[in-house]
């Protein structure tokens, strides 16, 4: 039998419900059709809810605490990513590639790490550098998301920084980038850079690229294509930041600051001030210290989120395209996910922090592929911590790491998931005060705990699905408590010791 080709696509912060057939009101008539060809996990939730935890974690199928990189701003070990799925598939006669952003590793470090995704190291790789890295033996990246700033200028800058400015007029496009009508929202505006320029189609342009013609047709390949957005800045470009009118997107029920309802650190990490230099207070303090949005505002936000994700949608659009062109797609996993969500106006909040409400815990989760169920929705509880122990059954190649993460196989065939869980350590210099959150979530409800100082909160899913009553430590509901503390406790103790940062990540 043909070993089956993997196709991972991921988005930077794309919350679960922000698809048409969830129910929003958001165009994706890509990702819908997707899921109409496959399964749509419902209860899916990322390990940990920043970026370079959750993707090391799904690189490995380990929890963060053991792979090490337990919050942003930590670099990932190259012996253990090199031993997760794609270097372990890459052993085995895979063709492995990985497009787009990796953010394994810090770009904001404050000396040269010797990193690619390093911008100060990245003067090193030049334009003819393709990898191997982290287990992918062809890569075409970027150093990060804009994030406020255009792509930095060569030497600095990987694929797609070279792109940019290729054709010596990079500066005018950065202007571009960064022009264009602001209407009041928090990083929110609509960018003037032209289309064709853009990271979002860069990035599916040289996956398909290497789909036709970069990689050896005679042997099976596990690529990973990984876009930018939805992640903030709201800088969506036109006309895709016009396609949702701001009066027609719906907004959360709940968009109040409620914390007196809420465990100690809702209010720390709002109020305190994170501790560090003038860069690390900047970078840390942008997750939840911007002001409460307006019902008006939050329109703006949403409205150019959703355009970001409906110009992620076309590129989903052209990648399958490109699998039936050469033939692959009756022989192809293919999953789309995020490494976490955006709380988007939920409980007065937008970005993300400490606050593991289900807007930023779970994710879009959808897969097709051989034995896979079309048509199905599952409600199992899941993750993208699944993912690597699912590559390596589907292929038949072991994992050469321990796995958290358990193979969806089962699920799929109809096998109940008890729970899954997220941990996120953060670094003390986060929010100003020393944080261990823990969270663990069944079909129905959800415990957060800090171990630090035993707080926590508790909802019932299916009574309260958006969280508005806080359970924990109530008598009424202990012996919940109870359960999901024992679900919480049974991680297997496997701990790397915490290792510092080397950015503000």
């Amino acid at each position: 039998m043909t070993r089956p080709n993997i196709l991972l696509i991921t988005a930077d912060q794309h919350r679960a419900d922000c698809l048409g057939v969830a129910g929003r009101r958001v165009r994706t008539p890509n990702l819908d059709q997707l899921a109409q060809e496959g399964t749509r996990f419902t209860s899916a939730i990322c390990p940990a809810p920043v970026c370079q935890p959750a993707r090391a974690s799904i690189l490995t199928g380990q929890l963060c605490r053991t792979h090490g990189v337990h919050d942003n701003g930590i670099d990932l070990d190259e012996a253990i990513g090199t031993a997760g799925f794609a270097g372990t598939l890459a052993r085995a006669g895979y063709n492995t590639a990985l497009f787009g952003k990796a953010h394994f590793s810090s770009y904001d470090a404050r000396q040269p790490t010797g990193r690619p995704e390093c911008a100060l190291s990245s003067v090193d790789y030049g334009p003819d550098w393709f990898g191997p890295y982290m287990g992918f033996d062809h890569v075409e990246m970027m150093l990060s998301g804009p994030s406020n700033h255009p792509p930095q200028e060569p030497p600095r800058g990987l694929h797609y920084e070279h792109f940019f400015y290729a054709d010596g007029r990079g500066a005018e496009r950065a202007a571009l980038y960064q022009a264009g009508p602001r209407p009041g929202a928090a990083q929110t505006w609509h960018s003037q850079l032209p289309v064709n320029w853009h990271y979002t189609p860069w990035t599916a342009d040289r996956a398909i690229d290497w789909l036709r013609h970069g990689r050896d047709p005679d042997r099976p390949f596990c690529a990973w294509v990984s876009f930018v957005d939805p992640h903030h800045p709201f800088d969506c470009p036109e006309p895709w930041s016009r396609l949702h009118a701001p009066e027609d997107v719906d907004l959360p029920p709940h968009r109040t600051r409620d914390l007196d309802n809420r465990p100690w650190w809702h209010r720390a990490a709002l109020e305190n001030r994170p501790k560090g230099d003038a860069d690390e207070v900047r970078v840390r303090s942008e997750y939840s210290r911007i002001v409460p949005q307006s019902d008006q505002q939050l329109r703006h936000i949403i409205a150019n989120t959703y355009g970001q994700i409906s110009f992620i949608d076309a590129q989903v659009g052209r990648l399958l395209s490109a699998l039936a062109e050469i033939g692959a797609d009756g022989n192809t996993l293919v999953v789309y996910t995020s490494d976490h969500g955006d709380w988007l106006g939920d409980h007065g909040l937008i970005l993300k922090g400490p606050m593991p409400y289900e807007g930023l815990l779970r994710v879009p989760f959808l897969m097709r592929g051989p034995g896979v169920p079309a048509g199905q929705t599952c409600d199992e509880p899941v993750s993208t911590l699944d993912l690597a122990a699912t590559f390596h059954e589907v292929t038949e190649v072991p994992p050469a790491l321990p796995q958290h993460g358990q193979s969806l196989i089962p699920v799929l065939q109809g096998a109940p998931r008890p729970y899954t869980m997220m941990e996120w350590e953060l670094l003390p210099n986060r929010v100003g005060v020393p944080l261990s959150l823990r969270t663990v979530r069944t079909r129905t409800a959800k415990l957060t705990m800090d171990l630090q100082s035993g707080a926590g909160e508790m909802y019932d899913l299916a009574r309260d699905p958006h969280e508005m009553h806080n359970l924990f430590d109530q008598p009424a509901h202990a012996g919940l408590q109870d359960e999901l503390t024992a679900m919480l406790h049974s991680r297997p103790d496997d701990i790397t010791p915490n290792r510092q940062a080397v950015g503000p990540g």
